[in-house]
């Protein structure tokens, strides 16, 4: 069995992505997702966040996400204590679901793979981009959110140019080069790829 990581930035569509790579019949681990779902029911976890953040940061046992979000985009710091938290426990997350997976090939969608380093778990990586602006439509669109915040989120990660000589694939979602075709070819790739080694 192969683990492969998918990321890409804020609205690079690393979503519409791995719903491809799922209809296309693979496990797909969305860390994201687990992640949430530890801060709220890992009593260990729950009790380092209020640590760092203050009691308030719960409200009726739910965390509150905007006010995270607003602590951490504008402090690198805060966001490196967090995730030294929360992804060692998504990390084992990941790796006791693979287990339970009859694939030779599994994804694992993250937001942020390369910036913790975490892409050197995986045996191979995909990266989705897009160019700026369009991101930024993206982003605002879908979170109803303004410019300036959507922009402060973005240069809390890396920009695509750190990012690139360190995947294995990418995956140019600039609405113009078909996206589908572009997965199937990097599966046909990884399919190979696992067989062989």
């Amino acid at each position: 069995m192969k683990t492969i990581g998918v990321t890409g930035g804020i609205a690079s569509g690393k979503s519409t992505v791995v719903r491809i790579i799922q209809e296309l019949g693979y496990p797909v681990f969305f860390s994201d997702q687990e992640a949430r779902l530890i801060s709220e029911t890992d009593e260990r976890v729950v009790e380092e966040l209020k640590l760092l953040f203050g009691e308030h940061i719960y409200s009726s046992g739910l965390l509150d996400r905007a006010e995270i979000a607003r602590k951490v985009f504008r402090n690198n710091a805060l966001l490196a204590q967090m995730s030294a938290i929360i992804h060692p426990r998504v990390r084992a997350a990941f790796q006791s679901w693979s287990q339970t997976q009859h694939s030779n090939l599994v994804f694992n969608e993250a937001a942020i793979l390369f910036e913790t380093g975490a892409y050197k778990n995986f045996d191979k990586t995909i990266l989705v981009t897009a160019p700026l602006e369009l991101r930024i439509q993206r982003a605002m669109k879908r979170d109803r959110v303004s410019r300036e915040d959507v922009l402060r989120r973005i240069t809390s990660q890396w920009v695509d140019e750190q990012k690139i000589p360190m995947a294995s694939y990418v995956v140019q979602n600039d609405e113009h080069m078909p996206v589908l075709m572009q997965i199937e070819k990097i599966i046909q790739e990884l399919e190979t790829y696992s067989t062989s080694s």
